[in-house]
């Protein structure tokens, strides 16, 4: 089982529960990557807006992507997830297409159809038909980094003969999150991976979850393990100080009790697990990496 960690993005990701800032996204990703972590993985917003009007401030996450593309020479990197409402189709893969090459082939395009209102509200973006659009745009984004050129005539999106040139130096793995009907039969349909997120020890959700992709995959026609899984989890260094808002679902305990946990999602068959680790730490990409071990052994 693969295991990758969330890097700090915005909010109070920082190691002292401020807002992080580029050396601090640095210092996790070469953590990940010196530690033998399989893969990084940042999230996408303009902002966060709380419930209770709170707002909380994100760096751009491409940019940042590229960023670590260029310090770090084994993890995969991926987003969780790129919405699809914030870029143009051609041009996702046309970034897609130059990360992967900058990148020596290490990206996963992990991708979804957006959710959170203010931001749209904010930036004129239509909150209408997210899933239709998403459909589209990802159908295009699909064909184009996997080498095809595209003409498409659809309701929100339109292209004619498109075609990615240079071509992507492999077909680039696209991750999509997701678990209504509509997502899932999307995901069956042009993904090679699927996530769902976020969770503490292993439950019977988590099961579920799983048991849907399996039946999504399978009425798609596709084989069995076509689309890989990947589960998001939260793990809470209970030995470093508190982050500002702890999550109550976090998985805490000594590293032999993390590898247990570790090891009760690796029996369910998960392929990958996504970290978010609290904090957002080098010390605590550490302590997973020997629950990691453990795991092995």
């Amino acid at each position: 089982m693969k295991i990758g960690v969330m890097l700090p993005v915005g909010g109070e990701d920082g190691p002292d529960g401020s807002m992080p800032g580029w050396k601090d996204v640095r210092a996790v990703a070469e953590a990940a990557d010196q530690s033998g972590m399989d893969s990084v993985w940042l999230a996408d917003h303009f902002f966060y807006k709380a419930p209770d009007e709170r707002l909380y401030g994100m760096h751009e996450a491409w940019t940042l992507l590229s960023a670590v593309a260029a310090i770090t020479t084994q993890v995969e990197l991926g987003n969780m997830v790129l919405c699809a409402s914030f870029r143009d189709p051609g041009l996702t893969a046309k970034m897609a297409a130059t990360l992967d090459e900058v990148s020596g082939g290490r990206l996963v395009l992990g991708v979804g159809a957006g959710w959170h209102d203010p931001e749209y509200e904010a930036f004129g973006l239509p909150t209408g038909h997210r899933v239709g659009r998403f459909e589209e745009w990802l159908e295009i984004v699909a064909r184009l980094v996997r080498g095809e050129t595209v003409t498409f005539d659809g309701t929100y999106h339109q292209v004619r003969e498109a075609v990615l040139a240079p071509a992507p130096v492999r077909p680039i793995p696209i991750l999509v999150a997701g678990h209504r009907p509509r997502m899932m039969r999307l995901t069956a349909e042009w993904a090679d991976a699927w996530n769902t997120a976020w969770y503490g020890d292993a439950n019977d959700k988590v099961e579920e979850r799983l048991g849907t992709l399996r039946d999504a995959v399978q009425t798609a026609g596709r084989p069995a393990g076509a689309v890989s899984s990947t589960v998001g989890i939260i793990v809470r260094d209970v030995d470093q100080p508190a982050v500002p808002e702890p999550e109550e679902r976090a998985i805490e305990g000594t590293v032999q009790e993390l590898a247990a946990a570790l090891a009760a999602y690796q029996k369910l068959g998960v392929d990958q697990l996504i970290v978010s680790l609290e904090p957002m730490t080098p010390r605590s990409v550490e302590r997973l990496a020997k629950a990691r071990q453990l795991l092995s052994e």
